[in-house]
C-alpha cells in the first residue's frame, strides 16, 4: 500500500486555481491593516435567499467577498456594515424579513421568509483568528455576542443556533463538509476534480495504474491521489452522510471490483460512469455473483443527470448536478 500523494495542505490549497475562501480574504485585508465587517447568516426560515452559514466580508477599502443572498437585501446590509467603520459597535444581530412591504426590517423582496444576520467588526486583533481559520481544515466556529471563537473539535451537526432576546449562539462546522472519492484518474476524473473543487469538496483520486499516468500526476485539482489495488477499495472509503463516490475506471472489470465492495457502504452517493450497455453488463455480472437488484438500484448508473453529455467537462457538469441534487435533497 502506498502513501497518499498530497497535492497541498493547510490554507494554501484554497488559493490554488484562483479559488480563495472568505477567511483568506479576511486574513489578507487584516495583514494590510484594513478593517472588515463580517456578516454571517445565523438563522433563516422560509424562502430566504440567504441560508444559515452564508457569509460576506466588507472591507474598509471597498472590496467584498462572499454573499448573504444577493439583491437589494444584500445591498442594504452592506451599506449598514460600512457605517461601522465610522461608528464602531459591538457584535449585533439584525433580522431581515422578506416581503414587498416597505418597512424597516423588510428586504423589499417578494419571497416569503426571513434571515438573521450577525455583524462583526474585525480589526488587527482578529488577525490571529483569521490566520488560524485560513489554515484549519477541520473544527468548528462559535459565534455569539462576545465575538467569534474557534474550536478544533468538529461538530456532530452542520449548524446549531439559539437566539434569545439579548444574546445568541450560532455554531457551524469549519473546513470541509463534503468528501468526493473518485476511482479512476482519466480525463473525466480531472474535469470532475476541477468542478468539485470549486464546489468546496475535498477530493481524493484513486487509480491502479502507474503513478506516472499523466492525468493522475497532473491532476492539481485533487487534494490527494493514490495508486491502490482496487480489490482493497472498500478500505479507502469511510462511511458517512457527507461521503460521495464516483466510479470511472478504465475497464469494466475494475468498475465491477470497486462497485461490489462499496454497495454495502453507508454513504450519501454512489455513481458509476458508463454507457447503458456497460451498466447492464456490470450489473448482470454482479447479479450472477448473488448481489440483489435492490442493492444495485441505489447506484446512479449511468452516472449523472441525463443531459446528453459528450465532453469530459460536460460529463463533470452532469455528475455535479446530480450530486448537488442528492446533497440538497
Amino acid at each position: 500500500m502506498r502513501d497518499f500523494v498530497h497535492i497541498s495542505s493547510g490554507g494554501d490549497h484554497r488559493k490554488n486555481n484562483g479559488i480563495m475562501n472568505i477567511w483568506d480574504f479576511v486574513r489578507t485585508k487584516l495583514k494590510n491593516s484594513k478593517q472588515l465587517v463580517l456578516m454571517v447568516v445565523i438563522d433563516h426560515s422560509g424562502s430566504s435567499p440567504g441560508r444559515k452559514g452564508f457569509k460576506m466580508a466588507v472591507a474598509e477599502d471597498g472590496e467584498l467577498s462572499g454573499s448573504i443572498g444577493g439583491g437589494v437585501m444584500e445591498y442594504r446590509l452592506v451599506e449598514q456594515a460600512r457605517k461601522l467603520f465610522d461608528a464602531p459597535q459591538k457584535p449585533f444581530i439584525k433580522r431581515q424579513d422578506h416581503h414587498a412591504e416597505d418597512t424597516e426590517d423588510s428586504s423589499g423582496l417578494i419571497c416569503s421568509g426571513s434571515q438573521v444576520v450577525a455583524f462583526y467588526l474585525l480589526n488587527e486583533t482578529s488577525l490571529p483568528l483569521a490566520e488560524k481559520l485560513a489554515e484549519a481544515e477541520n473544527g468548528h466556529l462559535d459565534y455569539n455576542e462576545t465575538g467569534i471563537h474557534f474550536c478544533e473539535t468538529p461538530l456532530q451537526q452542520e449548524h446549531k443556533t439559539k437566539i434569545q432576546e439579548h444574546n445568541w449562539t450560532y455554531a457551524e462546522q469549519h473546513g470541509y463538509r463534503n468528501f468526493l472519492y473518485l476511482f479512476g484518474a482519466g480525463h473525466v476524473s480531472v474535469a470532475v476534480s476541477r468542478l468539485f473543487r470549486q464546489l468546496g469538496f475535498y477530493i481524493t483520486v484513486f487509480d491502479n495504474r502507474h503513478e506516472e499516468l499523466t492525468t493522475f500526476k497532473n491532476n492539481d485539482f485533487a487534494h490527494a491521489r493514490q495508486i491502490i489495488d482496487y480489490k482493497q477499495a472498500a478500505g479507502y472509503v469511510p462511511e458517512g452522510d457527507h461521503v460521495y463516490v464516483a466510479i470511472m475506471t478504465f475497464a469494466h472489470k475494475n468498475d465491477s471490483i470497486v462497485l461490489e465492495q462499496l454497495l454495502n457502504k453507508k454513504i450519501k452517493y454512489l455513481g458509476m460512469m458508463g454507457s447503458d450497455d456497460k451498466v447492464v453488463s456490470v450489473f448482470a455480472y454482479l447479479e450472477s455473483k448473488g448481489i440483489s437488484k435492490q442493492s444495485l438500484e441505489k447506484v446512479d448508473a449511468p452516472i449523472g443527470l441525463s443531459i446528453h453529455s459528450q465532453t469530459p467537462d460536460e460529463i463533470a457538469v452532469s455528475i455535479a448536478a446530480k450530486v448537488i441534487q442528492v446533497k440538497n435533497g
